[in-house]
């Protein structure tokens, strides 16, 4: 390994390498076209960096001059890109590397400011990348590496055009590594096609996915899921956590719903900026945020410190997506926690998710109030602050504390400092209550039969007669079973040990609202033994019409008609019918002309006169009309397109009317006469005197 690399690994406290960077950094394979899939969080970044180092220094311990760019990493995301740059920084820190990112919704001026200062390593995204090439803001021709990262996800995204493009434009002497945590059959075309003689790497295991994640589908009721979402964040206390979307409508929902409950959140979706997106994650990185709500942008290599714990607010779409969701949490050696939350109607969903990703989840139920309650003292009681010695600073007021105060006030004191820095937790129902039990069957029991004057005839209806019944009797419908209603009377059935009281209730009138009379019966009467007739209860309602036990038709063994073979008609040597022997009708001309010398109109004079030699210039020609020019009048006529006069004028012509006379400042000096001088200042006034216009005119008055 090149010496300032293996520097700075120790320096970062990298002690032993993850399989995958063993495996790309074999000796046997330097030059070699790579072919790598790996799950996320094994280390992928740093390890195509220390594959690259070989490539681009060679044996010298610094590059050179920065120029053209030697080795381009295409990462799918705007996030993915960045964070490449940021461990490729320190990872190539001592040996003098200038780096350049061309991402998309970044100034592309200042990209292209820094691509003309020079660069080792460009990280970018397809989109842009291709900008650059078609504007010829980047040079490839001294390319020596390229690295697609998460190459099946940019596949995924549509950007199998921008990566033919972009391979296409560097030099066929180039490494290709490609990074991926799938290989289907696209990424191996891509590979055959743009690699030469790529070896396959394959450092995931086909029998279980994330060793170190901890899965489990926590079962909530259907209206709870939100509030799910609350206790689980504060049953775990990580110290980052991510909290999954599908849609960015929920995103802001559920950002909305945890700032108001105090927790530190920021939103991640593609609605958002890059500038927005960038100081989101940076407050992560920074402690100032501890929740983050996302889409699946964020699913794909974004790499947050300390980040234990990762909810699924809605189930992702496939196997795929649960995998890589839950891959931001477990990595580089680290223990974390993949929570599902799941309703009872996407149940079936999270189990075929599950199967299809190869984890074995644990089904429980989430965290309920109690539950939080008992996290907060266990982690209340297990603070190092009860061990730790106290300082100089504190003794003073530790032992005011304890003059003023006793022992119980101040144990009170830090429980309420305690709760105020947490939010409560939420009172979640129990799933099984939540969800409708089946119906079933319940004998009704002994029972007694009441009568009701009025019945279908009155109009009396079920929905009408039950009310009234159990107002009437102080009693439920539980206590009623089956209600009969037939022509003129009502027959209600109560439960035996409800008639002591209802008959107590109802009086001895027996009389109810309407001043229907009720009447207690000894027996069933007939009518609750008979089925009960269609559209009882509606007001002129007939019931089904009873045909008794009218035999059907007896057709015995009478043989269906049998019609044979029906010859066709003959029409012996009738001739057919047609319009060929049929005379024209009258008055209707020949379709066809036939020319007649006699009637033909005489042909056009031909005009014999010279042609006009245009090139002799000793006559004068006629001018050519322009295309487009208006018709000119005949000579002495009048011409085209004349504005007719009005009617003054017409009457002026007749003399009826004299020429208006003209204002005085419209009037026409006579020829030679020298112009009138105007009243400009006291200047003219021995002007006009000399002209003989008048002497000095008196100035006008102010005011």
């Amino acid at each position: 390994m090149i010496t300032p690399l293996q520097t700075a690994l120790t320096a970062r406290g990298y002690t032993d390498l993850t399989p995958v960077q063993e495996a790309v950094t074999d000796p046997e394979l330097v030059g070699a076209d790579l072919l790598v899939s790996a799950q996320t969080g094994s280390g992928k970044t740093v390890g195509f960096g220390l594959a690259l180092g070989p490539t681009l220094l060679g044996d010298e311990p610094l590059f050179q001059i920065a120029d053209a760019p030697l080795a381009l990493v295409i990462a799918p995301t705007r996030e993915l890109a960045m964070q490449v740059k940021r461990e490729l920084g320190w990872l190539y820190g001592e040996t003098g590397v200038v780096m350049a990112s061309c991402v998309g919704g970044m100034d592309m001026r200042d990209e292209r400011r820094a691509l003309s200062r020079g660069a080792h390593i460009v990280v970018a995204t397809p989109g842009r990348l291709r900008d650059h090439i078609m504007r010829g803001s980047i040079d490839l021709t001294a390319i020596r590496g390229v690295v697609l990262d998460e190459a099946d996800e940019m596949l995924d995204l549509g950007f199998r055009e921008d990566l033919e493009f972009i391979l296409g434009n560097c030099p066929e002497s180039r490494r290709t590594l490609m990074f991926s945590a799938t290989v289907p059959a696209q990424i191996a075309k891509l590979a055959k096609t743009y690699q030469k003689d790529a070896i396959r790497i394959a450092t995931t295991s086909g029998e279980k996915q994330h060793a170190d994640i901890t899965y489990q589908a926590m079962t909530v009721a259907n209206h709870d899921a939100e509030n799910a979402i609350i206790n689980i964040l504060r049953f775990h206390e990580a110290p980052n956590a991510i909290v999954f979307c599908n849609t960015r409508a929920m995103v802001n929902r559920v950002t909305t719903r945890l700032s108001n409950r105090g927790f530190p959140v920021v939103a991640l979706s593609g609605e958002l900026t890059q500038s927005e997106r960038t100081n989101a994650l940076q407050a992560m990185r920074d402690g100032r945020a501890r929740v983050c709500v996302a889409t699946d942008v964020a699913a794909r290599g974004i790499d947050l410190p300390n980040l234990d714990l990762v909810v699924h607010a809605e189930l992702p779409s496939n196997h795929e997506t649960l995998l890589h969701r839950s891959g931001r949490t477990g990595r580089a050696g680290r223990k974390g926690t993949s929570a599902l939350i799941v309703t009872a109607k996407v149940r079936g969903k999270a189990n075929r998710i599950l199967k299809g990703a190869q984890v074995d989840a644990e089904w429980i139920d989430a965290p309920s109030a109690d539950d939080v309650r008992m996290q907060d003292e266990a982690r209340l009681m297990d603070d190092p602050m009860w061990t730790d010695p106290i300082t100089e600073g504190e003794g003073d007021m530790v032992a005011k504390l304890a003059k003023e105060f006793s022992a119980d006030q101040l144990a009170a004191a830090l429980l309420r400092i305690h709760g105020l820095r947490h939010t409560s937790p939420e009172h979640l129902s129990d799933v099984k209550s939540s969800e409708k039990a089946p119906k079933t069957f319940v004998p009704f029991g002994p029972s007694t039969w009441f009568s009701v004057t009025g019945g279908r005839d009155q109009g009396v209806e079920v929905r009408r007669l039950l009310p009234i019944v159990c107002n009437a009797g102080d009693i439920t419908k539980d206590d009623i079973g089956a209600i009969r209603i037939v022509g003129d009377m009502s027959y209600v059935e109560l439960k035996t040990e409800a008639v002591a009281g209802f008959l107590q209730n109802i009086g001895d009138a027996m009389q109810i609202e309407g001043g229907a009379k009720m009447t207690q019966l000894d027996g069933v009467p007939d009518a609750a033994n008979q089925p009960k007739p269609r559209f009882e209860g509606k007001p002129g309602g007939k019931p089904k019409r009873d045909y008794g036990d009218k035999p059907k038709r007896d057709y015995g063994d009478k043989p269906k008609r049998d019609y044979g073979d029906k010859p066709k008609r003959d029409f012996g040597d009738k001739p057919k019918r047609g319009f060929a022997d049929a005379p024209k009708p009258a008055g209707k001309p020949s379709a066809k002309k036939v020319w007649d010398p006699d009637t033909a109109p005489a042909p056009k004079p031909r005009n014999d006169a010279a042609p006009i030699d245009w090139n002799d210039t000793s006559t004068p020609k006629p001018r050519k009309p322009k295309p487009g020019a208006k018709p000119k009048g005949k000579p002495g006529g009048k011409k085209p397109f004349a504005k007719a006069p009005s009617t003054l004028e017409k009457a002026m012509q007749d003399g009826s009317v004299s020429a208006p006379k003209k204002p005085r400042h419209k009037l026409d000096s006579a020829p030679g006469a020298p112009k009138k001088a105007k009243w400009n200042s006291k200047k003219n006034q021995a002007r006009r005197a000399a002209a003989g216009q008048g002497g000095a005119q008196p100035p006008k008055r102010k005011g």
